[in-house]
């Protein structure tokens, strides 16, 4: 259930829809969204970042990191297994997932890794130019001069 209405901004604003549409989509049922496997979003700076993410007993080549305009997918596919095994108890999750990250404009990821059963995901904020503050000069009018021409 949402609790926000964001039809008065959408009158009032320009090139903001899919903000919107975003906060739309977050307003879902918390215990809709999976929680398989755990992870952790970390800041490191002002514009880097780091998802880890807890993928015990998923080699390498199990796992897909995927990054389509702004959503960011990881996958992971476990390999049939050959020999059927009984298990006493099992505690660890071995069935395959989806986890999406919807990342903001301009985030670019750095690099991924496998370290101890932790998938690591840096990502960093890079600005353009143009959009970067910068400092306009105030032009002085003291050197105007004023060409061929009469005041009355």
């Amino acid at each position: 259930m949402r609790h926000a209405d964001f039809a008065p901004l959408y009158r009032s604003t320009v090139g903001f829809d899919r903000l919107f549409n975003l906060l739309d989509g977050i307003g879902g049922v918390d215990g809709d969204a999976p929680t398989y496997p755990p992870y952790n979003i970390e800041r490191h700076g002002e514009n880097e970042y780091r998802i880890t993410m807890a993928v015990a007993g998923f080699a390498q080549d199990e796992l897909n990191v995927e990054l389509k305009e702004t959503a960011l997918t990881v996958r992971g596919e476990k390999k049939p297994v050959e020999k059927e095994t009984e298990f006493l108890h099992r505690g660890i999750a071995q069935r395959g997932f989806e986890r999406r990250f919807q990342l903001a404009d301009h985030m670019i990821v750095k690099g991924a890794d496998l370290v101890d059963g932790l998938l690591h995901i840096d990502l960093v904020r890079e600005l353009p130019e143009r959009m970067k503050p910068r400092k306009i000069e105030i032009a002085s009018a003291a050197g105007s001069k004023q060409i061929e021409g009469t005041t009355n």
